[in-house]
């Protein structure tokens, strides 16, 4: 049976046994927030010594009742788990088949797979692999009558309706999925969950297409009834003293006597994880997630990393689940190892899990879904009868209307007659316009996008450094954008975090894994502005675009990754330009990225931005080169300063390079160093001072429109359709409008 129909609010409810945890979670938007929790200790651990059923069910009683005192009688559909020893789960492959018979296949292998008689059990199933998958691989999911029948009783009793019934495990496995996607890499990469709860561990292998769970016999008692068997004290006694062995004063004898618990759930932990792994060779953990309330234990973390030589991380808070207002930060953080399964439960009623199934037996659905429709039924009832008593009325008045007005209808098919006429000498109007209308849209059609290169323009130029992106520095941008020669020469030029950028290329391609930088270069030969061109001015870039959407006679291959070619060329005064354009090890740092760093997170300059760096990683994608500047170095690119004045005899690659705004020397320089004991003689050193760059990326468009097909006439339509195309044979033509526009402006942010 599916999940029904996602609502905005939903309450999520994990009986434990040391205690019941509600979860209130609401869509606000497009976004989700909890609106609400409880933390109800039970009076007893559930689980505990000399507990015995009777007193069990009582005591669920009494903290499910205090639940409805806290949070009232309430409408919204509530959700509840059932432990996952006492459910089953089994993951298989089906024959191929057509998909209309797949659910008669389903329910086969659910007969053939399921251990118990298919008429005593809940049973749903759900397809688990993509699509688009040649196999079709699906979950079955079952638990036995008079379990679910027993658990949702607890709540009836109380006036609660279920609407929901999920297994424990499976809650883990969506909150994951939800909560850190980040973390489901590859299919040979998979994570563990481990929910250490009071009377058994539930470990969870989770991949973006399987899931694979056990439960293992151990958790927060056994190393409870360890302390007790080791001091000779009673079960809560015991329990008193493992929640305070941090800060007791027998907290070594306490560990010591744990510590047999320890190995027992590390052992079991490593067999499960062992049998999967004989079951999937090629799978290599990528680490532990450990939640519950036993990883409150002291110690038990680092334990089990150690134990299981994998990294374990124990979260303290929800990264895709804000509070709302009204709630405690402290108190639910506090509480946040036990939220795991009332979190992966509440995304389901929302509808935004990646598992949907639902085990609320079927004529408790049914008796919902008709108590849902009465309140309907009594309504459309009602409005029925009121509507056929006004329909009885206003059909009298209108025979009595209808006779008083002959002469009205008379003048009203008059006008009537007259409207048609003058619409039809309207349509004719119109359709002598069709075909203007229709070369006016060839024409637009062509400036649809004529916004799409300055938009990427203005997101490389925020990315580079500025006062936003360097406030520190923001008085000598402030003062290089005025003109202060001066107060820019305050600040050592090495110091300065500034980027001149020389030439600046970006061409569209529609296919960017085919796509080559050498097809880009012709673009730029020729066109550097160098510095002579504005004297005493900021550092002006040459920069040069290929039309945005190229001439083409259909729509790019499905697979194809359309998008743009972006060739970089500059230099920096910095005395470390690695650290400006790609600096390592800083993704969490956004006070440090560079250049680099920022074109892989757009989106923190344009939120949705519909560009991405291309695989980085890849020389075919991304490439970057850098040295100091010299102009005898032939890889240098051109328009780098201009040559220092002197003796007109010198030659001008003898002759340093300085800052056309400034006048410092940019390029390798010569020193004489006088040598100890022989002032005439010297030897020359070479001084570094300004580094130049080439950065080379490719940006893919995501959704990229399909390219328009050519005009097919010669008219001045045609004519300004084909404004923007590249000459025949794809070679670089004269500097018009269409083919490339020259930038100027003081680019140094």
């Amino acid at each position: 049976m599916k999940m029904a129909s996602p609502t905005d609010s939903v309450w999520a409810v994990d009986l434990g046994s040391c205690a019941l945890k509600a979860l209130r979670v609401s869509a606000v938007g497009q976004a989700i927030q909890v609106t609400g929790f409880e933390v109800i200790p039970h009076a007893k651990i559930l689980s505990g010594k000399g507990i015995s059923a009777l007193e069990r069910e009582e005591l669920i009683a009494i903290s499910i009742r205090q639940l409805v005192q806290r949070i009232g009688l309430t409408d919204e559909p509530l959700i509840i788990s059932v432990s996952g020893q006492s459910s089953f789960a089994r993951f298989v492959t089906l024959p191929p088949v057509e998909a209309k018979k797949v659910p008669e296949i389903v329910r086969f292998e659910a007969m053939q797979q399921i251990p118990f008689d298919i008429n005593e059990v809940q049973w749903d199933w759900q397809l688990i692999s993509p699509p688009d998958s040649q196999e079709r691989r699906v979950g079955l999911f079952a638990v036995k009558n008079e379990v679910v029948n027993k658990e949702i009783e607890r709540f009836t009793r109380e006036d609660l309706s279920v609407a929901y019934v999920q297994m424990a495990p499976m809650a883990l496995y969506n909150w994951l999925m939800f909560e850190r996607p980040e973390l489901m890499t590859s299919e040979d990469r998979p994570v563990v969950v481990l929910n250490i709860g009071a009377e058994c561990t539930d470990l969870v292998v989770c991949t973006n297409n399987s899931i694979w769970q056990r439960s293992i016999l151990l958790g927060g008692n056994a190393f409870t009834e360890a302390i007790a068997d080791a001091f000779k004290i009673s079960f809560e006694k015991a329990e008193k003293l493992k929640r305070t062995a941090a800060v007791s004063k027998y907290a070594r004898q306490i560990l010591q006597a744990m510590k047999p618990v320890f190995t027992d759930l590390v052992s079991e932990v490593q067999k499960s994880l062992g049998f999967y792994t004989s079951s999937n060779p090629n799978a290599r953990f990528a680490r532990v997630v450990a939640m519950g309330g036993g990883t409150r234990l002291r110690g038990l973390v680092k334990y089990l990393q150690q134990s299981l030589q994998l990294p374990v991380e124990r979260p303290d808070a929800f990264k895709r689940l804000p509070l709302a207002s009204n709630i405690s930060a402290a108190k639910f953080h506090e509480n946040v190892p036990e939220m795991a399964v009332a979190y992966g439960l509440a995304i389901q009623g929302l509808g935004q899990s990646r598992l949907q199934n639902n085990l609320l037996p079927r004529q408790v659905a049914r008796s919902l879904a008709w108590a849902e429709k009465t309140k309907y039924f009594y309504a459309a009832a009602g409005l029925l009868l009121v509507t056929s008593l006004l329909a009885l009325g206003r059909m009298g008045l209108d025979v009595a209307n209808y006779n008083r007005n002959e002469a009205v209808r008379a003048e009203v098919a008059n006008v009537i007659s007259r409207v048609q006429e003058a619409q039809q000498q309207l349509d004719q109007e119109r359709s002598r316009g069709d075909e203007v209308q229709q070369r006016t849209r060839k024409v637009f059609e062509r400036f649809l996008y004529r916004d799409t290169v300055p938009r990427i323009y203005r997101l490389i130029m925020e990315a580079l450094p500025n006062a936003k992106n360097n406030p520190t520095q923001a008085g000598l941008y402030q003062a290089f954008a005025n003109g202060d020669i001066e107060a820019v020469k305050a600040i050592p030029r090495k110091d300065r975090k500034q980027i001149f950028l020389t030439s600046l290329t970006i061409r569209y391609d529609e296919d960017l894994e085919t796509a080559r930088f050498e097809d880009t270069e012709w673009m730029q030969r020729g066109m550097q502005m160098g510095y002579g061109a504005m004297p005493g001015r900021p550092i002006v870039p040459d920069a040069r675009v290929a039309p945005v959407i190229p001439e083409s006679t259909g729509a790019p291959e499905p697979n194809r990754v359309s998008g743009f070619l972006v060739m970089m060329e500059g230099y920096s005064p910095y005395r470390d330009i690695g650290e400006l354009l790609d600096p390592p090890g800083v993704d969490n740092q956004p006070q440090r990225w560079g250049l680099v760093t920022r074109l892989m997170h757009l989106d923190t300059i344009e939120p949705n931005c519909p560009f991405v760096l291309l695989d980085k990683g890849n020389p075919r994608h991304f490439l970057i080169d850098k040295g100091p500047v010299d102009p005898n170095n032939q890889s240098m690119p051109k328009g780098i300063g201009v040559p220092l004045p002197t003796d007109e005899s010198l030659a001008s690659t003898q002759r340093p390079l300085i800052d056309p705004m400034t006048g410092e020397i940019i390029s390798r320089s010569f020193a004489v160093r006088p040598m100890p004991g022989r002032p005439p003689m010297g030897r020359p050193a070479v001084a570094e001072n300004d580094y130049w760059f080439v950065l080379k990326f490719k940006l893919a468009w995501k959704d990229a429109p399909k390219p328009p097909s050519p005009p097919v006439d010669l008219t001045a339509a045609g004519a300004i359709a084909d404004y923007g195309r590249l000459p025949a044979g794809g070679q670089a033509g004269p500097a018009t409008p269409g083919r490339g526009d020259r930038t100027t402006g003081g680019l140094s942010e």
